[in-house]
């Protein structure tokens, strides 16, 4: 007790600099920790696709199959019945997760893992599938909507989405098939206007979107791609990294821990120097 009373107020400074020096590193922090979230959900996913049998495979494609076919005659696929919900949600679902997929952006880096749904839950940690859009497993006839969310604290996701450009390549990766699309549409649009998203029985298409103008949000940024052979340079890697919670833990505290112990040292030590003075003056 007696030494928090002699330290106080070096305590209360260095927590100040501790609370200033953690928000400064949140976005950074956060971006990487949702980063190393995302490549653990895809790899769990991947190992769970790896471990099904092939018959257990070929029914999830063709019910997959099954569904996009519906959709195109299916007027009012953006407003689902609860049935019709109940059956998208068991598509391409494996060992009960809300994994789909994962998408790349080669260009801007993006690396997500793609779930199922648009709800805020699954935006603030990935990419979400828009239901009623048409199953990201490719094929004449489909047409699947990929969102994301841009300029969340916590991590990047789309963010630099709006720095993609015409030409540039989407790379999906569902179940163990790999999609690649090439940019060829950027539109601006309101929220109610979706009739671009339209599905085309005579294209394979692939549309991303997000909020903008950044932290406005008063409309869609919408990229639409069309498929086209895979590049080697592009494919996704089969395993992502597994996240060690504990070498999470360690890499957050120890720099911390070190900044508070050598501003302790030194401000202790900076008090025993004034402390000398006062005795060399008095003298």
């Amino acid at each position: 007790m007696k030494y928090i009373k002699k330290h106080l107020s070096t305590i209360v400074i260095v927590i100040i600099f501790m609370v200033g020096l953690g928000l400064l590193a949140y976005p950074t922090v956060a971006n990487w920790w949702n980063n190393n979230m995302a490549s653990h959900a895809v790899a769990n996913y991947t190992e769970a696709i790896q471990n099904l049998d092939t018959s257990e495979y070929d029914a999830l494609m063709e019910s997959a199959r099954s569904y996009n076919e519906a959709l195109l005659s299916n007027y009012g696929r953006f407003n689902p019945t609860d049935s019709e919900h109940a059956d998208y949600e068991s598509q391409l679902s494996v060992d009960d997760s809300d994994v789909m997929g994962s998408i790349s952006i080669p260009n801007v880096k993006i690396n997500l893992p793609i779930y199922h749904g648009t709800s805020e839950e699954v935006l603030a940690v990935g990419a979400g599938h828009l239901e009623g859009s048409s199953l990201p497993i490719g094929g004449i006839g489909t047409h699947t909507i990929i969102t994301g969310h841009r300029g969340l604290p916590s991590a990047k996701l789309f963010t630099d989405l709006d720095q993609v450009v015409e030409g540039d390549y989407v790379v999906l990766k569902v179940m163990n098939e790999t999609l690649t699309y090439q940019i060829d549409t950027i539109r601006i649009v309101l929220p109610n206007e979706i009739d671009s998203l339209s599905i085309d029985p005579n294209q394979d298409l692939c549309t991303l979107v997000t909020c903008t103008p950044y932290g406005v949000n008063t409309h869609r940024m919408l990229l639409t791609g069309h498929r086209v052979e895979n590049r080697k340079e592009f494919e996704l890697t089969k395993e992502a990294k597994q996240v060690n919670s504990k070498m999470v833990a360690l890499f957050i505290a120890i720099p911390l821990l070190v900044i508070l112990f050598v501003w302790l040292m030194w401000s202790d030590r900076k008090k025993k120097n004034i402390g000398k003075e006062v005795d060399e003056d008095e003298e």
